[in-house]
């Protein structure tokens, strides 16, 4: 029998506190009835003695200090999981929203669950190919890894997030892939956006979705990654699944974040956030990657807005310490209504080197990576030449690689969104517009490389 307790002391905002509590544990989950019966919920952020620091999900109003029933239930946020959660819609609190059955569990799993330890983490070395030649070609995501897209308001990252999720696929076709698509803050028109595209091209059957709309309680934007999570390690590691997670859009969920702290009167560190939230956000980043022993794997694509397009704002300064490179959007590009506008030369992927070459990608992989990075940067360069000295000024060279950028951007980078390119074509696609360059200027491709694959795509 729960015992229950009528000391509710105050509630300010989303928070309540609650005295002469006994037993109650962190993160314990809490039900708050209120005197006309109904009953909504609560999660502990804070004990001290005998007080308990309540955070509200369905805010505070209607409820009254002195006739307020609270009861302690003894457990956290858990989710029920089988694997009938493939092809579902549910909210930040795991209910399902798709007007299907509710799940029968086959196991129930507290969402916060730890990170990998690092002893057991197995080194991520397994190529994923998403349809993009900008990722695949030129940063590779590797199964296993963390490779967040920063992106900026009014960018196609819904989009892309979207495409990757339809897309994204392990070469082996007898490997099984699932994707878990955790959407926080978002509108009611990009959640519809979402669960539309998904259906419409089938890529809902191997997607588990959580949505949680713009006004929606902020702890339940806290909770909703960590759903997200805790289903694809069951995927993963109880279904031995190789799980992609995406993830937009993690500002919304630094906001949450901040909010709550504001609510508890917590002294604030960089531009109003909390001080722990490189901490927090290394505990959801941490949970991807690969157990030794394990068959399964989690990838994860964190999304986020960076405010303003500043790269040193704390949510992107944070996230890239933590994970191991990002894709960066550009608002140029955007501009010129290339789609996806990925900035190439502002994007890593830092274990690119370890997916691509033979056996995983083709052997040719890294020298064309290296080739097209170089002469992109120096058609970058002529044009910036240009823009201040006029065109008389570039030299023959100058001008070759000038018009090699403009068909970089119009052929390499931009791809329709519903255009799914394999690696080779990829590949294929970077040899075709290295051979509007001289062999000579090639320095960065090994001789045998040249020789075994320029004849081919050279005008005669």
């Amino acid at each position: 029998m729960l015992k229950e307790y009528y000391t509710v002391r105050e509630i300010i905002g989303p928070l309540m506190l609650v005295e002469n509590v006994q037993g109650v544990k962190y993160e314990e989950l809490v039900e708050i009835e209120l005197p006309n019966g109904e009953v909504r919920n609560g999660k502990v952020l804070e004990v001290n003695q005998d007080k308990a620091l309540i955070q509200l999900f369905q805010g505070a109003t209607g409820l009254n200090v002195r006739s307020t029933k609270i009861r302690f239930l003894g457990k956290g946020v858990e989710i029920p999981l089988s694997p009938d959660i493939l092809g579902r819609i549910f909210n930040g609190q795991g209910k399902p929203i798709d007007k299907g059955p509710a799940i029968l569990p086959e196991v129930k799993r507290d969402i916060n669950g730890s990170p990998i330890n690092p002893f057991a983490r197995d080194y991520p070395e397994e190529f994923i190919q998403t349809g993009f030649a900008t990722i695949d070609g030129l940063n590779t995501l590797v199964r296993g890894q963390k490779l967040p897209i920063f992106s900026g308001s009014g960018l196609p990252h819904n989009q892309m997030a979207a495409q990757i999720a339809r897309q994204a696929k392990v070469l082996s076709a007898s490997e099984k892939f699932a994707v878990v698509f955790a959407a926080m803050g978002i509108t009611f028109g990009e959640a519809n956006y979402f669960i539309e595209d998904f259906k419409r091209t089938g890529a809902l059957e191997r997607t588990v979705l959580f949505i949680n709309l713009a006004d929606d309680p902020a702890i339940e934007r806290i909770a909703t990654p960590r759903m997200a999570l805790t289903t694809a390690e069951y995927l993963a590691y109880d279904l031995n699944m190789h799980v992609l997670v995406i993830m937009t859009d993690m500002t919304n969920y630094c906001e949450a974040l901040r909010e709550v702290s504001a609510a508890r009167k917590e002294i604030p560190g960089r531009r109003g956030y909390p001080g722990y939230l490189y901490t927090d956000l290394s505990s959801i980043y941490e949970r991807a990657g690969r157990i030794k022993g394990r068959k399964g794997s989690i990838t994860q694509i964190p999304i986020l807005t960076m405010p303003e397009d500043d790269k040193t704002h704390p949510i992107p300064d944070l996230t890239g310490y933590i994970t191991e490179g990002q894709i960066v959007l550009s608002r140029t590009l955007h501009r010129k209504g290339i789609y996806p506008p990925v900035d190439v030369l502002q994007s890593l992927s830092r274990l690119k080197d370890k997916g691509i070459g033979t056996g995983k990608t083709r052997e040719d992989h890294s020298d064309i990576f290296n080739q097209l990075f170089a002469a992109y940067a120096r058609g970058l360069e002529a044009r910036e030449l240009e823009v201040i000295l006029g065109e008389a000024a570039l030299s023959e060279m100058d001008r070759l690689y000038y018009k090699f950028a403009d068909e970089f951007e119009e052929k390499y980078i931009r791809q329709s969104e519903y255009e799914d390119r394999t690696i080779e074509f990829t590949l294929n696609l970077g040899w075709e517009l290295l051979s509007m360059l001289p062999r000579m200027e090639l320095k960065r491709i090994r001789p045998e490389f040249l020789d075994k694959y320029l004849p081919k795509f050279v005008k005669k």
